[in-house]
């Protein structure tokens, strides 16, 4: 990608998550070192949807991107195909909430079935790991507090409301929580163990 002289072009808006976003430049400035050196041009464009401004940095126009803010998420490779596959396509789905909630339960379904909890609902079975202490109680309590249906059949409410882009956000919010608690640390231990064994290993080998 390059610092866009009219436009960013990104896959993603890192706020809403619409593909191929309209990204103006609104305004530029420029920074450098104390000493005038280290010269980078800064852009900043506004998202035509959700109005969120991405700023982006390079040593001049139509060149490579030294930096951007906030850059896209990506979901790490320590968590299963199928849970990762519907997350990452939660996280590009913001614009259409029911969507998204409704891909963030199928990336918990895909997780918890990974652990081996298959029989009964999304919820029991949040109830089940929670009770067998995969899950904390804290995160059994967040469960609760957002939408993991996008059409409520928790309330068996006819009036209840659609779901908007802030309960879809609180949904992922939640499903990136349990896809960094359930894999992502125990990979980084994991990894940093082994790191720190060959360490050892090679310090005892001098």
């Amino acid at each position: 990608m390059e610092l866009g002289v009219h436009y960013l072009l990104l896959e993603q808006c890192p706020y809403c998550g619409i593909d191929k976003p309209s990204l103006p430049r609104v305004t530029t400035a420029e920074s450098y070192t104390h000493d005038g050196k280290d010269v980078r041009k800064w852009g900043f464009y506004c998202c035509k949807r959700c109005g969120g401004v991405v700023m982006a940095s390079a040593r001049d126009w139509k060149q490579p991107l030294l930096s951007i803010h906030p850059s896209s998420e990506i979901v790490d490779n320590s968590v299963p195909e199928r849970a990762r596959e519907y997350l990452k396509q939660a996280l590009s789905s913001l614009s259409a909430p029911s969507g998204a909630i409704m891909l963030c339960a199928s990336s918990l379904d895909a997780m918890l079935k990974a652990k081996e909890y298959k029989e009964g609902s999304l919820n029991s079975r949040i109830e089940a790991a929670a009770k067998d202490h995969l899950l904390t109680e804290d995160m059994k309590a967040w469960a609760h507090e957002v939408r993991l249906d996008a059409n409520d059949q928790r309330h068996a409410d006819d009036n209840a409301g659609l779901p908007t882009i802030d309960d879809a956000k609180k949904t992922l919010e939640f499903t990136k929580a349990v896809a960094q608690f359930l894999f992502v640390l125990p990979a980084r231990v994991t990894k940093g163990l082994k790191d720190a064994k060959g360490e050892t290993k090679s310090e005892g080998q001098q």
